[in-house]
């Protein structure tokens, strides 16, 4: 009985023989990694030693009925032969183009059951376990030097009839002895999508809608359009936004693609604003402009892909690629943390589970995904720090200006007139400003946890304990909101001394009435 399709196969001995079309042979080590559909082994030449652990060289292997490794095997021998490349590169006066080199491929048997297997360049570790150790983020001038590598190697591509369709950090692999190159790997999902040089037709299919990896996914592939330069190139956009911010606004829909679509499609009608208020001091820019200019292109068209590499260059001189750890002050923050929905623990518990199964997309050739690594996990800000619960609680107080005088909505309390713009100012002087200098920023202040909240006119405090733990208005009523807090005791003694004068003048008032009533008639 045949194995099942997009499974596993079952691994071969160490120092097993393969013999690939051109007759050359290869041995096979042990197993050093594993996709959704084959396993990768270290590879020699010299099948007569052991296979050491520095070997340039792997070797997928798939059962033989399965399609990624054949679609990954037809884009390699009609696009990316070496002289194909060298040419290239040298019209384009390229020293590097990442991607992968094919050594051979073949068919084997063992223990009555047939494999596929194709001989690679050995590459280093992914960008997905340097973007994690990292912390979820990379530098702004890496990110940008990343999708300047990217584009060439799409142009590239797209210029010999494909598209990659699945481009995400566990697909771009380092050097293995070289770190500063990048490759572009696991072209398992790739498409042709100008067979003979003619385009494939726009035509949506909802049953093929959803396809690939969800954070990154195209919106036409949301629709089940067939892949294409503009997706590509969409796929890679949000690629970047993801390394440089730490986050995109619908990784807490993963399980449901039909919001993580509309939340592209917003993302998408909203530029620049939408990718700009992501982050600080306008950091993605870049992004943004790049992102502006992928939405205008048709779905047929060919992209201006020096345009876009001149506005990913705009941040100067591309040196040697720095994938070190970002300090805090390099990161990009939320921006407007307040208006982010804070995702639930039920949106967190969603990280790796929340992803479909790349499919093959159908093409004259076959169906068309590898072995891909394993999806990357969901790397959501799961917590909201101190400040932005403050900040989050300060937005729901529903500020309303009038005439540059701020009310504050008390709950449904009366409204109360605080004029406190001064007081803050002063204080901000006293904070920040020192002998024969306007302002020192130099200065930095430990972290306190009232510092954000607000003061009336006479010093009192009000708002949201930290954590969110004491409501700003019993906060308030219980400082000096209406009165002192040291007089609260004794109003009830005020209140009962009026009650008993009013009493008395009652009394008073029934037992002289009849008497006064016969004096007047």
């Amino acid at each position: 009985m045949a194995p099942k399709k997009n499974t596993l196969p079952r691994p071969l001995p160490e120092g097993y023989i393969l013999t690939d079309s051109e007759k050359k042979s290869w041995r096979i080590g042990k197993i050093i990694g594993k996709g959704g559909f084959g396993l990768i082994y270290l590879a020699s030449r010299d099948v007569n030693v052991p296979v050491r652990d520095d070997t340039d060289f792997v070797i997928k292997v798939e059962y033989h009925e399965n399609g990624p490794l054949f679609s990954e095997l037809k884009f390699y021998q009609r696009a990316a032969k070496p002289d194909t490349m060298n040419k290239w590169k040298k019209s384009k006066q390229l020293e590097f183009l990442g991607i992968p080199t094919y050594w051979g491929s073949g068919l084997t048997e063992s223990n009555g059951t047939r494999y596929r297997f194709m001989v690679m360049d050995r590459l280093g570790t992914d960008l997905q376990k340097v973007f994690m150790e990292n912390g979820g983020h990379l530098k702004k001038p890496t990110v940008l030097q990343l999708g300047v590598l990217m584009l060439d190697v799409l142009e590239y591509i797209h210029d010999n009839e494909y598209v990659h369709a699945d481009i995400k950090a566990a697909n771009l692999l380092l050097g293995q002895k070289d770190p500063s190159k990048v490759y572009l790997a696991d072209y398992g999902l790739s498409y042709r999508y100008c067979p003979n040089g003619e385009h494939k037709e726009y035509k949506e299919n909802p049953k093929k809608g959803h396809n690939g990896t969800i954070e990154y996914t195209s919106i036409d592939a949301h629709k089940g359009v067939a892949p294409s330069r503009r997706g590509d190139l969409e796929v890679l956009g949000y690629c970047l936004l993801h390394w440089q911010c730490g986050t995109l606004p619908w990784l807490s829909s993963l399980r449901n693609p039909a919001e993580v679509q509309e939340a592209k499609a917003k993302l998408m009608s909203n530029l620049p604003d939408s990718v700009l208020t992501m982050s600080t001091y306008g950091s993605s820019t870049e992004i943004a402009r790049y992102l502006s200019i992928v939405k205008n292109l048709g779905y047929n068209e060919k992209p201006d892909y020096q345009a876009l590499r001149k506005i990913l260059s705009m941040a100067g001189p591309q040196g040697p690629l720095d994938l070190s750890r970002p300090r805090p002050s390099e990161t990009a923050r939320p921006a407007r943390p307040a208006t982010q929905r804070r995702p639930k623990k039920a949106d967190m518990a969603a990280k790796g589970s929340a992803r479909q199964t790349p499919m093959p997309y159908e093409s004259d050739e076959d169906i068309s995904d590898e072995d891909e690594p394993l999806p990357p996990r969901v790397h959501p800000r799961t917590r909201a720090g101190a400040r932005q619960r403050q900040e989050l609680e300060q937005e729901k107080r529903n500020t309303d200006v009038y005439e540059g005088k701020t009310w504050m909505t008390m709950r449904g309390r009366q409204n109360r007139h605080y004029e406190n713009h001064q007081t803050h100012t002063l204080r901000l002087k006293d904070d920040h400003t020192v002998p024969n200098s306007e302002v020192d920023y130099s200065r930095k202040h430990s972290w306190n946890q009232n510092q954000w909240e607000e003061t009336d006119d006479e010093g009192n405090h009000w708002g949201s304990d930290v954590c969110g733990q004491e409501d700003e208005w019993t906060h308030y009523t219980e400082g000096n909101g209406f009165g002192k807090s040291e007089n609260r005791g004794k109003w009830p003694i005020k209140r009962m001394l009026i009650f008993l004068v009013v009493m008395i003048l009652t009394v008073v008032g029934f037992w002289y009435y009849p008497h006064w009533s016969r004096n007047t008639t």
